[in-house]
């Protein structure tokens, strides 16, 4: 299985896109276009264990994405981290309420 990369892009614009290969899910949830981050936005890698395939990184992207201030959220299975970029630094234990609510276990910032 190769390693899948899921973007989830906050905002009106997001598209349906070709299925990942080997996603649980069919790839329903994938290949949202990336946008630069924003001048002055906050960039954070955490590591969540538990992620396995496409559709725990859009779980996982889904529901960081809902939390004030973030702009973007890619998450790898395959390393175990998501890259988050927000407006101002995230609370940790909000970003663990959220990673908790996809079903996985924030390990902490990588």
């Amino acid at each position: 299985m190769s390693a899948q990369t899921e973007l989830h892009q906050i905002g009106a614009d997001d598209t349906a896109a070709t299925p990942s290969a080997g996603s649980c899910c069919g790839g329903a949830c994938h290949g949202e276009a990336a946008t630069p981050a924003a001048e002055g936005a906050v960039t954070t890698v955490y590591e969540v264990k538990g992620m396995t395939c496409g559709h725990c990184e859009g779980a996982v992207a889904g529901e960081i994405g809902e939390l004030d201030g973030v702009s973007s959220v890619q998450a790898v299975a395959a390393t175990g981290q998501v890259t988050v970029v927000s407006a101002a630094p995230l609370d940790e234990e909000a970003v663990r309420a959220a990673v908790d609510e996809a079903g996985y276990e924030l390990v902490g910032k990588a």
